[in-house]
This record gives C-alpha cells, sequence and structure tokens, in this order.
C-alpha cells in the first residue's frame, strides 16, 4: 500500500504546484470552509473537473497557507490495490508513514468516498475523534445520501459544474479585447455546440464524450442497479436528450419503449442520480406542483449534443439559462396551455429566446403576469444580464 499512497501524494517528495486551470469560483468557496471542522462534499457528473479541484486545492494549501505537504493527504478509493481496506485503516497507513499523532491536524482528500459502503460511519469517527478536515467527493447523488444520519450538520456540499462561458474561453486561452466586441456572439454559439465539459474543451475529441456517456449509463446504471436490458437505458437517455427543455411525460416515454410508467419513472431517477440530468416543476400550489409533469434539462449541452445532434438552438439556449440559475430554484410557468420557460423562487419570471420573439400568446402572458422582475433573454447579450444573480 505505501507504494500507492507516495505515487497518489508526489508533493510528499517534491515540490508540487498544480498545472491544470483554475476554477476560481469553486475555489473561493472551498477557501471560505477551510477553518470550520465541516466535512466538505464535492458532488456532480463524473469527469466534471472535481479530482483537478481537489488538486488544486491542496496545491493552494501548500503554496499558499504554508501547509506542511506530509500534513496533506490525497487518496482515490476507488483504486482496485484499496479495495479490501477501509479507510480508516488507509489513513492509519498514511499517519504511519509520516509518524504523524492524532492529535496533529492533518487534510484528507477523499476521491470517490462513496466507493466504500460504510464511508458515513468511518467519517463520522475521524469527525468526533480526530484533528481532522476532510474534503470527499463523489459523482452519485444517491450514494451520498445519509440515511443514517451520521454526518447530519457535519457536512456541507458542493456541487461542480460543467464550465460556463468564461471558464470556457479560459480553458480555450481566448481572450476578447474591448475592439473585438462582435466576437462574443460567435464564441458564444461554439459553445453552444460544444458545451463544457472541462476535457473535452481542452482536446475537442468528441470520442471522449460518446465514451463518457457510455460509462457512466454502463457503470453507475445498468451494472449498479443490475439491469439486464441495456439497450432500453441507452435509448432511454436518447429520449431524455430530445426531451432537453420539455416537459416530459413517463407514459408516452413508456409507451415508446414498452415498458411500464413505474420503470420509465424508475430509469428517469437513476439518471438524476448520475448528474445527467435536472429537472424542475410546474409553477403553481402544492397540488399543480404534483399533477403537472416536469421539464427537464441536460447537465451539459455537449453531452446532449453529441446525443441528438447540433440542433434546436433554442432549446440549447433555454438549457444554458437554466444551468445559470438552477441554484435559485426555478419552475416553469404554464397557464391555459401557454409557458413561459422560468420564474424563480423569488419571482423573477425570464424567458430565453436565441434569435426569436415570443409569439402573441405568449407576450400577453409574460405582460400581464405579476413578477418581482422580468428578463427576455436573447443570445450571449441577454445571458449577460443573469451575471448579478444575487438578485435572482
Amino acid at each position: 500500500m505505501e507504494v500507492v499512497l507516495y505515487k497518489s501524494n508526489p508533493w510528499w517528495e517534491e515540490t508540487y504546484n498544480f498545472n491544470g486551470h483554475r476554477r476560481d469560483k469553486y475555489l473561493k468557496v472551498l477557501e471560505s470552509w477551510l477553518t470550520n471542522k465541516d466535512i466538505v462534499f464535492l458532488t456532480g457528473l463524473r469527469r466534471v473537473g472535481k479530482t483537478s479541484l481537489l488538486k488544486n486545492f491542496i496545491s493552494a494549501l501548500i503554496q499558499e497557507h504554508s501547509v506542511a505537504p506530509e500534513h496533506i493527504f490525497y487518496i482515490s478509493l476507488d483504486l482496485y490495490v484499496l479495495d479490501n481496506h477501509s479507510i480508516s485503516e488507509i489513513v492509519d497507513a498514511y499517519r504511519k508513514i509520516h509518524k504523524l499523532p492524532s492529535k496533529q491536524k492533518v487534510y484528507l482528500f477523499l476521491d470517490e468516498v462513496t466507493s466504500k459502503a460504510s464511508y458515513q460511519k468511518e467519517l463520522k469517527n475521524f469527525y468526533d475523534l480526530d484533528n481532522v478536515k476532510i474534503f470527499a467527493s463523489s459523482s452519485s447523488a444517491s450514494l451520498l445520501k445519509d440515511k443514517n444520519a451520521y454526518l447530519t450538520g457535519r457536512q456541507r456540499i458542493l456541487k461542480v459544474m460543467p464550465l460556463d462561458f468564461y471558464e470556457y474561453l479560459m480553458f480555450k486561452e481566448i481572450q476578447i479585447k474591448k475592439a473585438d466586441k462582435h466576437l462574443w456572439e460567435s464564441y458564444f454559439e461554439e459553445y453552444m455546440q460544444d458545451g463544457g465539459m472541462p476535457e473535452y474543451v481542452l482536446t475537442s475529441d468528441v470520442t471522449y464524450l460518446q465514451n463518457l456517456i457510455d460509462n457512466i449509463i454502463n457503470k453507475d446504471i445498468i451494472a449498479h442497479y443490475h439491469i439486464r436490458n441495456n439497450q432500453i437505458v441507452k435509448d432511454f437517455y436518447k429520449l431524455l436528450m430530445e426531451r432537453s427543455g420539455k416537459q416530459l411525460s413517463f407514459n408516452k416515454i413508456a409507451t415508446i419503449l414498452d415498458i411500464s410508467a413505474d420503470s420509465a419513472k424508475r430509469y428517469y431517477h437513476y439518471f438524476e442520480e448520475t448528474y445527467l440530468i435536472y429537472s424542475i416543476e410546474k409553477y403553481g400550489k402544492l397540488n399543480e406542483k404534483i399533477k403537472g409533469v416536469n421539464k427537464i434539462y441536460a447537465s451539459d449541452v455537449g453531452l446532449r449534443n453529441v446525443t441528438i445532434g447540433y440542433r434546436d438552438k433554442g432549446a440549447i439556449y433555454e438549457n444554458l439559462v437554466f444551468l445559470k440559475i438552477k441554484d435559485y430554484a426555478p419552475s416553469y410557468l404554464y397557464v391555459d396551455g401557454i409557458e413561459i420557460d422560468f420564474i424563480t423562487q423569488s419571482g423573477i419570471l425570464i424567458e430565453a429566446k436565441y434569435n426569436s420573439k415570443l409569439n402573441e400568446k405568449q407576450q400577453k402572458l409574460f405582460d400581464s403576469f405579476k413578477a418581482k422582475e422580468k428578463y427576455l433573454l436573447n443570445g450571449y447579450e441577454g445571458l449577460v444580464l443573469l451575471d448579478d444573480l444575487d438578485s435572482l
């Protein structure tokens, strides 16, 4: 095990500087949570950049906070060689290497922590008994559910998303001068096609996205839930991408795939748990929400586009607007067969149009509906209006 631990922690033996791109909006959150004892969970889609964030933050601890390298321990808990070892045994091996007593504060970075079945109880024991600050990651929402409440009041969750447009430009090393303001829209359209999966943005290798989708579906859904009919699950995902930005009827999908509505609901939740899709409810009172159907969105438009093709720019644009405002509890407004894309929990009405306009009935509903603020968004400049999200 010792060799694996040394390979996973190169800063123990050499100067370490993170060479990847910084994602400052997440690093600032990690920085703000550094001094409290809470366990920090990074969660989100596979390959969205959680490991890179952990490594970047480790570099910051060493370079900017003067933490001794031997007081920082990183390990990916899904390594095959660690299958028969508990987290406690692995951490004990680390402390033994550096002769660190339990009273010595250390920083534990536990990647893919949910690969260990007893992780919640073990993390609770670390939290209660050891002098540690724990950062952990997981690619599954379902596995993070704390059924026994071991970590209640002891954790904070940071959801890591695909690159936003500004991060996309930074990863592409594109800088737009004030004199070239006209380039913003053309690069934004490229972003609409590429999406924000970091590795794909850097390589433009479309097979990477295809393989990523296959890996998530095969490992996190088919294998994890012991599903026999693999093709139905893959067809289900294609239908979800076809319906991104639209209302989703389980009965219709069940009819198309020749499965039960209950099976359709179950598969749908599997995809939610892997962060491949998100959904929003119909706006209204509780009974209206229950009776209404949800609208769904892709977690990354690049994954959507590689699945069904780059088409329907209006739906892609709406999807990007959703990703921009998703943390502000949006619903969709649906009155007498007329739909407006979003209304946030604080009462801000938003309609996303890409090179198109509201029809007469939509315009009437948009104008007459009482809202705190109203935004009619179109293109990159429309999305810029949402940059100050505190008001939402």
